[in-house]
């Protein structure tokens, strides 16, 4: 069996799927996407799949060796997330093979199904007590929100108080469900030590990304000095990029299945965040296959914890995950919950008609560009 074509293709909201097609007629989809940078990630798929053609797709493991390590530059979230959602692509191949979802062959399943939040409020949320009990009629049993919107680089009181409110409205879910709060990178160091403290009272599950990425080696401080636990993950690459975040102690670990080298990297990092007693929440916002992969590994993985999906997410505005599905049965929710399948590779079937018709009908996605008042630009 050889790899004969790898095609990409562009599609609302803000997605990129790859289709990698065999001489036999075993087809493996993938999703390799930098949200905002999906032109830039589809010129390295179709760089990368110059290594693919003509070889063997169940090599998986050589193949991943070879995108990442193959040339004198490497990593970084264009480079690393064409990796991944080649590598999702060449699993879903394995598993249609062999006849088994993907998590069967990373072991077999240690869970029948896996606990997912899902988002409430938007980048500069409002009022959101209402959206949670939405959620929670619908089933859910944990939700997220942003803190703020753009943020001063030292919180006012005002800043304070609009963050706690938001904050407040985990009330609405009870004593037995659970929200996170993602800070998104948009504090400063001081700035995240000054607000921790105030969302405490709340019991948060997680607070997210208290700081960007380039500021990791203080994370350690946060760590000593936060009430709650802390998570980050999901603008890191791979088992490098993650290891100073877990030797600076943070709780939670969120690699993203379509960033960080697709299930290969992610299974391994997994298991690395296991060596330091740490949990695995996925970092998922994006389409159906970045999701199935995810579950993938959500399934076979001991220290999991809960999976983030985009159903309902305020950056899909007209086309959502399930709109590109055959069968919309493996990313329904039963009690908040998405249930274990045996279908074979990443459990989905990709509706490839729709895929094709949507493919450029929408330009690339942006992230806004904020500015603080004095004009200076603002952490997005």
């Amino acid at each position: 069996m050889k790899i004969t074509r790898v095609e990409t293709f562009a599609v609302p909201p803000r997605w990129l799927l790859c289709r990698v097609e065999t001489d036999d007629g075993v087809v493996g989809w993938g999703e390799p996407v930098v949200e905002g940078r999906a032109a830039t990630v589809r010129a390295a798929v179709r760089e990368l799949s110059e290594l693919l053609v003509g070889r063997d797709p169940l090599r998986i493991e050589d193949h991943w060796q070879t995108m990442t390590k193959g040339s004198f530059y490497r990593g970084g979230p264009v480079l690393s997330s064409a990796v991944a959602g080649l590598d999702q692509a060449l699993w879903d191949i394995a598993g249609k093979v062999y006849g088994a979802p993907v998590h069967q062959l990373l072991g077999g399943p240690v869970r029948e199904r896996v606990r997912a939040y899902t988002w409430v409020g938007g980048d500069e949320p409002g009022q959101i007590a209402e959206a949670v009990r939405q959620q929670v009629e619908a089933g859910f049993t944990a939700v997220k929100m942003n803190a703020s919107g753009r943020m001063n680089r030292l919180a006012t009181t005002r800043d304070i108080d609009e963050v706690v409110s938001r904050a407040a409205a985990r009330e609405a879910l009870g004593p037995d469900r659970d929200f996170a709060v993602d800070f998104h990178g948009r504090f400063t160091v001081a700035n995240a030590a000054k607000v921790l403290p105030h969302l405490a009272p709340f019991n948060p599950l997680f607070v997210e990304e208290p700081v960007l990425p380039e500021y990791t080696h203080r994370l350690r401080d946060l760590v000593t000095a936060s009430p709650v636990p802390l998570a980050t993950g999901e603008r890191l690459y791979s088992r490098t990029d993650v290891l100073p975040a877990l030797t600076a102690g943070v709780a939670v670990l969120q690699p993203d299945p379509s960033h960080a080298g697709g299930i290969s990297e992610v299974r391994r990092i997994a298991a690395l965040a296991e060596t330091f007693d740490v949990l695995l929440a996925p970092h998922c916002p994006l389409g159906p296959v970045s999701l199935a992969a995810s579950l993938q590994v959500a399934f076979s993985t001991p220290n999991f914890l809960i999976q983030e999906q985009s159903i309902g997410i305020h950056y899909h505005v007209g086309t959502g995950p399930l709109d590109y599905l055959i069968d919309t049965a493996p990313l329904r929710f039963r009690d908040g919950h998405l249930v274990r399948t045996a279908a074979p590779g990443l459990g989905i079937e990709v509706d490839e008609k729709a895929v094709r018709d949507a493919d450029g009908t929408v330009a690339d996605w942006h992230n806004p560009l904020w500015r603080h008042t004095d004009g200076s630009c603002a952490e997005w």
